[in-house]
């Protein structure tokens, strides 16, 4: 069988993702669409708005075949480590291809970038540490340092978080040797970053904002969604009595702050140049939690650099746990969210060929990764009612979705 991987988040799974899906399994001629996709915990540093499962669920019943989780020393990253995971996910499960979406949509120009990369890769790194040094964030200091080596040009924009993305997945393919065909598909639409509904297809962040504000899954938003995901957030609306979003966490990362000294904040991952300083003086400042990233933001700390600190503050993961994912050269285990019967026949198809632990239950392991990924999973839950929490807190001791 022929495998395509396609690398996501899915928060939620929408009409843009239904296209994704469809187009990738077109391109690659694919007899099965794998999805690597993120646990609770997103890229940026956000919560997801519903949990992992619900995610699934949706998108097994609109197209995936197979739902792998990308570990969480993985999953809350900046684009390269998030691609390493993502691309080693993939390469350990014998993928033919992957297919990502991107504002460009060509991939020779994506790999002809990596060239000239690798060839001034040297240059890159010295003009990336110096604009480090002056204090520019690493976005905007790595901006610079592409187009010193003439990489940010209009026929590949590398400011469009889409095809950072991108290039990351295609440096982690060839750095890493994977034998995996890359292929990519113009975005459709909406923009990643667009706020507002305005068709039906939308970005994920519109969606976002519109359920959050509402509270509820009005006409817009059905409009830009698929059934299956209609049902899902239903569902964990319905067994929760929430969707996920930072202002929720706000009273457990003022509690961790004020529970912990700066040496112990100083610990944890992401906690860089005297951040622990200014999280401990504004801390009895901020009223909210986007008052508190106010007070905090700066040229130098980006709003996602600190959206994925207070992630790592939450799940209370350290510098020392999260330097193994920098150092793996191969993914420690493959965690089974969910697969339909094309998903089943495929991993049958390969299971005499994995190299690596095939997990379909949290306890399965004692991978000291899964220890992080038990915090993180009893830290998402933590806004819901005591009483409620039982009903999805227990669900990854449990086997994977089959469909």
């Amino acid at each position: 069988m022929k495998a395509c991987g396609v690398i996501v988040e899915y928060n939620p799974f929408h009409n843009g993702h239904v296209y994704h899906v469809e187009s990738s399994r077109d391109a690659t001629n694919a007899d099965c669409v794998i999805a690597v996709m993120s646990g609770n915990f997103l890229q940026r540093g956000e919560p997801a708005i519903i949990d992992k499962w619900h995610r699934t669920q949706a998108a097994l019943q609109t197209g995936v075949d197979l739902v792998i989780e990308l570990p969480y020393v993985f999953a809350v990253q900046h684009a390269d480590l998030f691609a390493k995971g993502a691309v080693l996910t993939l390469d350990a499960l014998k993928a033919q291809s992957v297919c990502f979406g991107s504002e460009h949509g060509k991939i020779e120009s994506f790999i002809s970038a990596y060239k000239l990369f690798k060839a001034r890769e040297k240059d890159f790194s010295e003009t990336l540490k110096v604009h480090l040094k002056k204090g520019l964030s690493f976005p905007e200091a790595s901006r610079i340092a592409y187009g010193s080596i003439s990489l940010n040009t209009d026929e590949l924009d590398l400011t469009q978080p889409n095809n950072i993305l991108g290039f990351s997945y295609i440096k982690a393919i060839y750095d890493f040797k994977c034998s995996i065909l890359p292929e990519t598909i113009q975005r459709t639409k909406s923009g990643y970053h667009d706020s507002e509904i305005h068709d039906h297809i939308a970005s994920a962040t519109s969606i976002r904002k519109e359920i959050i504000a509402q509270n509820r899954l009005n006409e817009k938003v059905k409009n830009t969604i698929p059934f299956s995901t209609l049902h899902a957030l239903e569902s964990y609306n319905d067994k929760t009595g929430i969707f996920h979003h930072w202002e929720l966490y706000f009273p457990f990362l003022q509690h961790a702050v004020y529970t912990k000294d700066e040496k112990a904040l100083r610990l944890i991952h992401g906690m860089e140049e005297g951040l622990e300083h200014r999280l401990k003086k504004t801390a009895k400042q901020a009223t909210s939690f986007v008052h508190w990233m106010e007070l905090l933001k700066t040229k130098r700390y980006t709003w996602t650099r600190l959206q994925r600190m207070f992630v790592h503050l939450l799940t209370n993961t350290t510098k020392a746990e999260m330097v193994q994912a920098q150092h793996l050269t191969s993914i420690p285990y493959v965690r089974v969210l969910g697969m339909n019967k094309t998903g089943r026949a495929y991993l049958h198809s390969i299971k005499k060929d994995l190299e690596i632990p095939f997990l379909t239950a949290l306890q399965a392991s004692e991978n000291p990764l899964l220890t992080i990924e038990e915090r993180a999973i009893n830290s998402y839950y933590l806004p819901i009612e005591p009483n409620k929490r039982a009903l999805v807190q227990n669900r990854d001791i449990q086997a994977p979705i089959i469909l």
